[in-house]
Order: structure tokens, then sequence, then C-alpha cells
């Protein structure tokens, strides 16, 4: 998996972006998520978790 950083509009001369990563099937169907679920996230240093909200 990779981080990847999508531009998204510029306002007033500042570009806004925002970041993606794109999570194997397998993993989605191992963390029995399906597509629509609300997700909530955490971070610490090096470090993201996401869990169903």
């Amino acid at each position: 998996m990779k981080l990847q950083k999508r531009f998204m509009r510029e306002i007033n001369g500042k570009k806004y972006y925002k970041f993606m990563v794109n999570i194997p099937p397998k993993i989605i169907e191992k963390a029995k998520l399906k597509e629509g679920d609300e997700l909530e996230g955490e971070a610490k240093e090096g470090e993201v978790r996401l869990r169903r909200k």
C-alpha cells in the first residue's frame, strides 16, 4: 500500500490536498468491512488506525 496525495482545488492561491490509501480487498474482508461503512481514525507517530464507527 502507498499513501497518495491528491490535489483537490486552489482557493486564493492556497492549494488543498487530500490523502488516500488503497486497501487490498483481502484486508477489507478480514476486517469484515463493507462499502459505505462509517469509519473513525486514530493517529500516532508512524501509525494510523481505522475502526468502524
